[in-house]
């Protein structure tokens, strides 16, 4: 085992959703994980706390991408706008190896009740960085609030959308992320 290869984080994130989908969250160990990987023990736990943790890997960056993104949308955007211009900041940093996993993760996450407390507090997180964002623009707390919720239910459904698809040369991610904000906005219209 390498201990310095290059990838290790990636390599270990598509270990564990492979062995979480062959053999279950539970039966899975780390060790198993970083054997899987090519890496040693150690080297799992300096990138990850637990195996649990392996399922928001790339939280922080997507917090950050959608938080840029709002915070650089033109001064008169609306907060919808704004929250278009961080759906589309973030997902640019989703690639065919993201799309590749997807399915994978989405099998192992239906089958571990852990996993789906864990990735309901991803989608808690995510919309509250939304709010916030849309907070110091100056918008105010229950219009911020409703379109960072509105953010997360965009995302979620293009990035389904996304990941199901037969990966030919449909759309990047963001086109399908920002049409499920223009459908969810023509939606909310209609509760008058």
């Amino acid at each position: 085992m390498s201990r310095w290869e290059p990838g290790a984080r990636e390599r270990l994130v598509v270990a564990a959703v492979d062995l979480f989908t062959e053999q279950g969250y539970d039966a899975t160990t780390v060790a198993q994980i970083a054997e899987r990987a090519g890496v040693t023990k150690s080297t799992f736990f300096r990138h990850f706390p637990d195996k649990r943790e392996l399922l928001v890997a790339g939280q922080e960056t997507l917090s950050r991408l959608l938080t840029e993104g709002i915070a650089e949308a033109p001064g008169d955007a609306s907060p919808l706008e704004a929250v278009g211009a961080g759906l589309e900041r973030a997902s640019t940093a989703m690639g065919p190896a993201t799309r590749e996993l997807a399915p994978r993760l989405k099998a192992a996450i239906a089958a571990s009740a852990e996993l789906q407390e864990r990735d309901t507090l991803k989608t808690v997180s995510l919309a509250a960085a939304m709010t916030a964002a849309l907070v110091a623009r100056g918008v105010p707390d229950p219009i911020a609030a409703l379109a960072g919720e509105l953010g997360v239910l965009a995302f979620k459904r293009g990035y389904a959308e996304w990941a199901e698809g037969d990966g030919g040369a449909e759309r990047e991610l963001a086109g399908y992320v920002l049409a499920a904000l223009d459908e969810l906005r023509a939606a909310s219209a209609s509760l008058g």
